[in-house]
């Protein structure tokens, strides 16, 4: 199956699974989650802020990472 065949059913158990899991990891205390992810997504940001000033232009072909996401987030609620 195609991720363009993935019913929005298919997707929010996917997502639902994923909330799932994190909140087990952490024994379901939803603030230690939180955090975790926060901790991560700086984590990541540091990482690909060092890695935008490792890469040459030439090797991206002028392409540069960027740290905010914009348009293809799509809130769910």
């Amino acid at each position: 199956m195609s991720a363009a065949e993935r019913s929005d059913i298919e997707e929010f158990d996917e997502w639902l699974d994923e909330v799932a899991a994190a909140l087990a990891w952490h024994d379901g205390d939803a603030e230690a989650t939180i955090r975790t992810l926060l901790a991560d997504c700086k984590h990541l940001r540091e990482q690909l802020a060092l890695a935008q000033i490792a890469m040459g232009m030439g090797f991206t072909r002028g392409w540069s990472p960027c740290t905010e996401r914009s348009a293809e987030l799509v809130r769910r609620e």
